[in-house]
């Protein structure tokens, strides 16, 4: 992994910060946001968070912390809503908070009333005590995360620089648990959470941001190691028969679909696609779960598979069978939330063609390609974990938990 730190261009940002009246640690917070966004083997479309402590004018110790919708990549001080610290210290020490009740106090304890939610692990940025802390999901960590023995592989490759947590459903429960892992291991320099990505933390911009960096660079160089190979994205290199396209495009306006006004169609092809979609064991692994939790949002926790050949018949008879399968996921874990339920759609959000290439759906062209990075990256992910041992991401029910979590709905309905 290419460590872009550049003294220049951090010393650009941080005058730029001051000369705008704002703290040139904030202007450094902006800058590694940035070049951990532009690297999509780091975050995508939104994934990760950042921040920075600092005290604000009237002496309040206050953390500017990534909001809610903003993208690293192109993030401003603006996506960095500032909250006071003392009250969320505070209420650590008190009952536990539902989700919406951990959203009420960050907004409660924003200085700008009008600026974004905090990031729904805003807490535990605020209770690890460094003034910067990154979060990625790396594509290198993920394969390595999601197996059973990822602890033992943490071990193997960081010793104790890094201490690690069981999967825990992000938004308070995460932030609790990485706190309390964190008091019991002060000396670690990051969180390796499991299925989930990685935390890393540092008193300057350069140290937490260099940390992260070199972690994920000794996740890849465990990889090569043992000859796995884990390449960068690769852009697609062919196109779907016209006639498949349709055939597929049929299929999905039909019925009481989603896409029946607007249908985005995000075909992808390239080595490693093709490497997954000859997997003999596609069918099984495809449908055990996506790669880090937040991406279930965005192309449901399972794929529907299709062969080249597909005839329309072929192709209708999936699509019922995709809306029948995902019906039945919901039957089987709605009756266990906390709240009542109402089933999303239960169409497909990601095709996958046998040997050919793969497909991101969306009702608009940039959900789709969205969904389509997202299935690239995955197939990556999936080749290099089962290499590894047996890719094993989270299971159906914390799955569900995720796709249907209220904070992760509304986000994705802000976007």
């Amino acid at each position: 992994m290419e460590n872009l730190w550049n003294d220049n261009d951090a010393a650009q940002y941080a005058n730029d910060a001051r000369a705008n009246g704002q703290p040139q640690a904030l202007g450094l917070r902006v800058y590694t946001s940035r070049i951990i966004g532009k690297v999509a083997d780091l975050v995508l479309h939104g994934g990760g968070n950042t921040s920075v402590k600092v005290t604000d004018a009237d002496g309040t110790p206050i953390m500017h912390v990534k909001g809610s919708g903003w993208d690293l990549e192109t993030i401003e001080a603006a996506g960095l809503p500032a909250v006071k610290l003392a009250p969320l210290h505070d209420a650590r020490k008190g009952k536990k908070l539902s989700d919406p009740e951990m959203v009420a106090l960050l907004r409660s304890n924003l200085l700008d009333p009008s600026a974004p939610n905090p990031s729904v692990e805003a807490l535990l940025h605020a209770y690890l005590p460094f003034d910067f802390v990154d979060h990625t999901h790396s594509t290198a960590v993920l394969a390595l995360a999601n197996q059973d023995n990822s602890e033992d592989l943490m071990r193997e490759i960081y010793g104790d620089r890094l201490a690690f947590l069981p999967y825990v459903m992000p938004g308070y429960d995460l932030s609790i648990a990485g706190a309390d892992l964190f008091d019991r291991f002060p000396e670690c320099e990051g969180l390796w959470l499991k299925n989930h990505g990685l935390f890393t933390f540092g008193d300057t911009a350069r140290q937490s941001y260099d940390r992260m960096i070199d972690f994920v660079t000794d996740a890849e160089n465990y990889l090569a190691a043992r000859g796995i190979t884990l390449p960068g994205p690769e852009k697609s290199d062919g196109t779907i028969d016209a006639d498949l396209a349709g055939r597929i495009e049929t299929g999905l306006r039909a019925g009481n679909s989603p896409f029946t006004s607007s249908l985005g169609m995000d075909f992808r092809t390239g080595p490693s696609i093709r490497k997954y979609l000859t997997n003999d064991a596609l069918d099984t692994i495809a449908v055990r779960g996506t790669a880090t939790p937040d991406h279930v949002i965005r192309i449901k926790p399972f794929p529907l598979i299709l062969n080249a050949d597909a005839s329309a018949e072929d192709i209708l008879a999936a699509l019922d069978d995709y809306k029948t399968r995902y019906k039945a996921y919901f039957d089987r874990n709605a009756p266990n939330a906390s709240e009542k339920k109402v089933m999303l759609d239960p169409w497909p959000r990601m095709i996958l063609i046998k040997g050919l290439g793969l497909i991101g759906l969306g009702t608009n062209d940039k959900a789709a390609s969205i969904a389509g990075d997202l299935g690239e990256q995955t197939a990556r992910i999936i080749n290099a974990a089962e290499e590894v041992g047996t890719f094993a991401p989270i299971n159906e029910a914390d799955l569900f938990d995720m796709e249907y979590w209220s904070l992760e709905q509304a986000k994705l309905q802000k976007k």
